[in-house]
This record gives structure tokens, sequence and C-alpha cells, in this order.
């Protein structure tokens, strides 16, 4: 049997970005994310990774050189529309928020009490990725 690890998160999303250096910086200043580790030469970012509490985000410059890069588009490509988006638990719905405004997220759906539980709102950051953020806790929820 094929057991998960213990340590961290187990799904971590992983993004591409034109300007990864800059997209670290506003990921940290906007959604309150940390780099814990940058791998990169020049403008080019190979690898990053972002933390948020136990959650974890990875990054890297767009490449569609590659067998992966070739097969992710950027938002912009496909008329701003996302096939996935991250969904980040926050202590705080309404200062997350009023950060993540305040830095230029453009809210897509506005903060609000959700009809299952907690409150969230979702957003785009500055390459139009499309980001939740809310109270709501599946694993706390749920029992898990």
């Amino acid at each position: 049997m094929i057991t998960p690890t213990d340590a961290g998160s187990t799904v971590i999303p992983c993004l591409r970005y034109r300007d990864a250096r800059a997209a670290i910086a506003w990921l940290e200043r906007a959604f309150g994310f940390q780099a814990q580790a940058v791998y990169a030469e020049g403008d080019i970012v190979y690898h990053a990774q972002l933390v948020y509490g136990r959650g974890m985000i990875m990054l890297g410059s767009v490449d569609n050189g590659g067998e992966w890069g070739a097969l992710v588009a950027q938002p912009e490509e496909i008329g701003g529309r996302e096939t996935q988006s991250a969904c980040v638990v926050v202590s705080d719905p309404d200062a997350h928020y009023a950060r993540a405004v305040a830095a230029g997220a453009t809210v897509v759906i506005d903060i609000a009490d959700q009809d299952y539980g907690g409150r969230g709102y979702a957003c785009r950051d500055l390459e139009g990725r499309l980001w939740w953020f809310g109270s709501y806790d599946p694993w706390r929820e749920n029992g898990l």
C-alpha cells in the first residue's frame, strides 16, 4: 500500500509565471507567502517553493520549450480562464482580503460568508491566476 508522507503538504499546486521573480515578491507582499527556496539564474526561476503555514506552492518561469511547458497555458493565452486554482485556508479572511486588495489583487468574487461554512473571496494575482482564500477548513470541519 502506498501511503502519503506526514511532512507538510501532500498536494502542492505548481504555477508558472512570465516574470517569476516579480511573482514571488508579489505573492509574499499580497498573500503572505514566504519563499522557502528559490533556484534561479538571472531572470529565470527554475524552481521556487513558497510556504503559507503548512501549505506550499511551487513555481517557476514560463518555458514552453520543454515537455512539461508545452502542456501548460497561461491565463492570458486562454481568455483569462483557469483550469485549476488554489484554495488557501486563512485564519482572518477579512484582513487577508484587505492585504490582497492593497497590493493590487483583482477581486472576482467579493468576500462573503459561504453557505457551506467559513468566509472567503476569490481574486486574480498579478499575472491573472485565480485564487480562493477563506476560513473554511475542511480538515477541521470534517474531523480529519
